[in-house]
């Protein structure tokens, strides 16, 4: 766990850092601002599409009945997504990017469906139904 979240804090945030003195090297300093608002207009454009037809997904799926374990997840995704392309740098952006585009964010589901069947399947992790209603 220690590893997991030292890489997030810091070795993400160097690889970022590097990638945007690089290619702002090649590039040059403007037109890699120009690049980081653009993504980040983008990634706003794109969660709040995103994000609502999620929601409506999500009233869908209850509406008939069902609990909706696949769309909330696709919305977990869509909102770690806005995030990152919110965020300045470049493999944030890409990162990002993909978890908004409907097709790639499947690949995350099911990703994440995989480690969640897994741990239910060792006993990591246990489900409880509840079906006390009143």
């Amino acid at each position: 766990m220690f590893f997991k979240l030292l890489s997030i804090f810091l070795i993400i945030p160097i690889i970022e850092l590097y990638l945007l003195i690089k290619i702002g090297g090649v590039i040059g300093a403007l037109n890699t601002v120009l690049i980081i608002l653009i993504t980040a207009s983008l990634g706003a454009y794109l969660a709040k599409s995103q994000g609502f037809r999620v929601l409506r997904e999500i009233q869908e799926t209850m509406s008939r009945g069902y609990m909706p374990g696949n769309e909330l997840l696709h919305g977990f995704f869509v909102l770690v997504g806005s995030f990152a392309l919110l965020t300045p740098g470049f493999l944030s952006d890409i990162i990002g990017l993909t978890m908004l585009i409907p097709r790639m964010r499947e690949i995350y589901v099911e990703f994440t469906k995989g480690i969640i069947r897994k741990k239910i399947q060792s006993g990591q992790w246990q489900m409880r139904m509840y079906t006390n209603f009143r």
